[in-house]
């Protein structure tokens, strides 16, 4: 791998290479694999800092499998929570929303430019996981941090799945990225001209609603997940993968 000479050994034997603990990893293994793979373009921009070494995909392997998987047995899953699509040295955000209104995913977030390193010329990187289908739609090119907004075009058999979404920020010339957020999913259904209300920056002392009124009709939100900011922005610190 870039320059560096290995030497192959001949693997010893194992007297008992299907032992449950041997096992358990192998299954780590595959279903950390299995979701990486599903976004394998996306991870090679997002963990494209740690690639003096190792590819940007393993990388991403190694933080999944020590921090991303978690069961045993036959209950070995990813907890979403956990995951990080991109890991960097750029400020990330820490306040925003994902609201799906049917083949779109709107993002809103705070904008933190001036906080750290992090500039109003950041570019937003959206993706979106369909837990259901085990597949991903996403955008490394969209709106600026400044924006406060973006928007994602989702596919039109996946209005009834469970869907995660992931913001994360590029710097101008591509050379720092920012940790991935998981944000909360809100599932509405508005008609295309009462969908302003999404298009809005998110204010600073914006709650997630249970509901909003809008021109007389309730709107029943469905919250899918959370993402908790720290309670002290200013304690934030990078962390390698390890």
């Amino acid at each position: 791998w870039k320059s560096n000479y290995y030497i192959r050994a001949r693997a010893a034997k194992v007297s008992n290479p299907r032992t449950p603990k041997q096992q358990e990893q192998r299954g780590k293994f595959a279903t950390a694999f299995s979701f990486l793979k599903a976004i394998k373009p996306f991870i090679r921009i997002g963990y494209k800092e740690f690639t003096q070494d190792k590819s940007a995909f393993n990388a991403a392997m190694s933080y999944t499998l020590k921090r991303a998987v978690t069961g045993s047995g036959k209950e070995i899953r990813i907890d979403f929570n956990r995951v990080l699509v991109s890991m960097g040295t750029l400020m990330p955000i820490f306040e925003g929303t994902a609201t799906q209104n049917g083949n779109k995913m709107y993002f809103n977030w705070q904008d933190n430019s001036g906080m750290g390193n992090a500039e109003d010329t950041d570019i937003a990187m959206l993706l979106v996981y369909n837990k259901d289908k085990e597949t991903a739609v996403y955008d490394t090119k969209t709106a600026l941090r400044s924006s406060q907004h973006a928007e994602l075009q989702l596919p039109s058999d996946w209005q009834d799945d469970e869907l995660i979404a992931y913001l994360s920020f590029c710097s101008a010339d591509g050379n720092t990225i920012a940790n991935s957020i998981r944000l909360s999913v809100s599932v509405i259904d508005t008609p295309e001209n009462e969908i302003e209300i999404l298009t809005e920056p998110i204010p600073k002392n914006y709650k997630n609603p249970t509901s909003i009124k809008k021109k007389g009709t309730q709107i029943q939100i469905k919250q899918n997940s959370s993402y908790a900011p720290p309670k002290d922005i200013r304690t934030w610190k990078f962390k390698p993968p390890q």
